[in-house]
């Protein structure tokens, strides 16, 4: 098969391309390292990667018509910088226009597109939370700006699944709590942990259904990628004490959540379940052992957030 990865140098694309590669696909990547690291992707015969950015239209338009991709998985997105709203909105609803119209062009035969737990607002009405939670993005420029490219995936006519993320985590990993709980416990610098519970997603769980929807499996729209489970943020700092073999002097600190800080977000993953024949096999010890094991290796010079507000610890 070929599949063309959109952000493939990043965590999860860099994830999906490795996986892909050893099943003997031919895989093209377009990437600009915004944070993508070019370390993430190792060469090979069956690989080529375009440095550039989806925001060109020019550029998009010439790749998808010289590779004619069979499949798209559009995991680029920008999120660097929460009040970047400009960036977010050229690589998120610009970007994915762009990925969208030239997959159209190309007769992909299946895109698929990775959406954020934050489409349905900092406060969620229900938990866990269903397909038919609607969506309410406003909270964040990261979250307007993908759901405006889900809506622009919707219109395109094409076989798509829109895949729901969860909290992803393990190695390659530089957003979200536990990247930043390995740098500031190695660099001697405090840690807090907000009284909070979320759904973590190892990443190799994800691919697993992402390889599935590549072969045909599920239907066109929206599914979750979740655990069905959440844990606190203490117990993913706990994790992370044990995988680099720390004890504290005192217990870490719990801080209150504010107002606007839900207590957990927890997607339905029953759907998903059903129609993929899948569900996650990681425990979260052995997840945050992977990823700690990784950043001792290869290092971590910066980690990102999409929030404002104790955005790392969500």
């Amino acid at each position: 098969m070929k599949v063309l990865v959109t952000g493939g140098a990043g965590f999860i694309g860099s994830h999906l391309v490795d996986r892909l590669l050893t099943r003997n696909d031919r895989v093209l990547v377009i990437d600009n390292y915004t944070t993508g690291r070019r370390d993430n992707l190792t060469p090979h015969p069956s690989l080529t990667v375009v440095e550039g950015s989806i925001t060109d239209r020019d550029l998009v338009d010439r790749v998808f018509g010289d590779f004619a991709p069979e499949r798209v998985v559009h995991a680029a997105a920008s999120y660097k910088d929460p009040d970047n709203w400009a960036e977010d909105s050229r690589t998120n609803v610009v970007g994915t226009a762009n990925v969208v119209q030239a997959s159209k062009a190309a007769g992909v035969g299946r895109l698929i597109y990775f959406q954020t737990a934050l489409c349905y607002g900092l406060q969620p009405l229900e938990q866990p939370i269903t397909l038919d939670h609607p969506l309410l993005p406003q909270g964040s420029s990261y979250a307007i700006s993908k759901t405006a490219g889900e809506y622009y995936v919707r219109l395109s006519g094409l076989d798509w699944v829109s895949f729901r993320l969860a909290n992803a985590y393990g190695p390659r990993n530089l957003s979200g709590p536990l990247p930043t709980f390995y740098h500031r416990l190695t660099t001697g610098k405090p840690c807090f942990v907000m009284d909070t519970r979320r759904d973590f997603i190892f990443v190799d769980d994800l691919i697993d259904v992402v390889l599935r929807a590549l072969s045909g499996r599920g239907r066109l729209g929206p599914y979750h990628v979740s655990s069905g489970s959440d844990v606190s943020i203490k117990e993913l700092f706990d994790a992370t004490l044990k995988a680099l073999h720390l004890t504290l002097d005192r217990a870490v600190e719990v801080r209150p959540r504010s107002a606007d800080d839900v207590y957990t977000i927890l997607l339905d993953p029953s759907k998903t379940n059903a129609d993929f024949a899948w569900r996650v096999s990681t425990p979260l010890e052995t997840g945050v052992a992977a990823a700690i094991d990784w950043y001792k290796r290869f290092g971590i010079q910066q980690t990102f957030t999409h929030l404002k507000l104790g955005g790392e610890q969500k």
